[in-house]
């Protein structure tokens, strides 16, 4: 089954220019980009549900509110506009590369799949359906429907960013996404991070989060170091080095946070 096959396709030609007509055989495809349940958009005061069948370009111009930026600015640097235009979010995550830029911003939500197959309906956590570089929980037979988002709370924030050669059309180095909410006091709230393009797949940074909870943004910038991403254990590549990742990393968090807390300020706590 597929939606967009944006990256079937590319995969596709490189396993016919070495396909051994001995062994091989072709198997149907079958389109399910056009069934309704996988093209809603549904916002409600309890979160988003998104069909796995959306496009990146339908999230961005949906007009979801402030708190959904992160996975706005994701679905504006999912490859280039042709890209956005095809490729679905549920393609993207069953696709479950290390770099997918949809994964963090989810995992920072804390979002929940659906799964639907004859047998019934199942739900799971971001986290536990992601298992590794192109591994989902996904059994046979069965379709990813939805994603559901739960609402984070009034006041909360988010940002995603990457990391590499360019901004577009190209396997990112590092990508995250951070989700804030602040006290009136200044201090934080609730905080939560993941990073993408690290591990063979995106990770939450949960002991991070643990730290910085309490904290003023300040000193909270302060904490982040290389040496506190104990959950990421990046890798080495063609890209970067893990240590470059974990430099890089820190960083751009600490960007990311003090970004949040200065847009958090100007709002003055409201939330739409």
């Amino acid at each position: 089954m597929v939606a967009g096959a944006t990256d079937l396709y590319p995969l596709d030609a490189v396993r016919r220019a070495s396909w051994d007509v001995r062994v091989g055989r072709e198997l149907p495809l079958l389109d399910v980009s056009r069934l309704p349940e996988l093209r809603e958009i549904r916002l409600s005061p309890s979160g988003l549900r998104l069909g796995a069948a959306v496009t990146f370009s339908e999230i961005a111009e949906a007009g979801l509110p402030d708190w959904c930026r992160a996975l706005v600015q994701a679905a504006r640097e999912v490859g280039g506009r042709q890209i956005q235009n095809r490729a679905t979010i549920g393609g993207n995550l069953c696709n479950a590369s290390p770099a997918a830029d949809s994964a963090p911003p989810l995992l920072a939500f804390e979002a929940e799949v659906e799964l639907a197959s004859v047998a019934g309906r199942r739900r799971l956590a971001l986290s536990r359906f992601l298992l590794g570089n192109r591994k989902t929980a996904l059994l046979p037979g069965e379709l990813l429907v939805a994603i559901d988002i739960p609402h984070p709370g009034p006041g909360t924030r988010s940002l995603f960013s990457k990391l590499g050669a360019r901004r577009h059309l190209v396997i990112s180095i590092v990508s995250l996404a951070v989700v804030l909410r602040l006290e009136a006091s200044g201090r934080i709230d609730r905080v939560r991070l993941a990073v993408g393009a690290c591990a063979p797949t995106a990770v939450r940074l949960k002991s991070l989060e643990e730290e910085l909870s309490g904290l003023d943004v300040g000193t909270a910038e302060a904490r982040i170091a290389p040496a506190r991403l104990v959950e990421l254990a990046p890798i080495d590549d063609v890209r970067a080095s893990a240590t470059y990742r974990l430099e890089a990393t820190a960083e751009l968090l600490r960007r990311a946070l003090r970004e949040l807390a200065a847009v958090a300020r100007c709002a003055g706590g409201s939330d739409r």
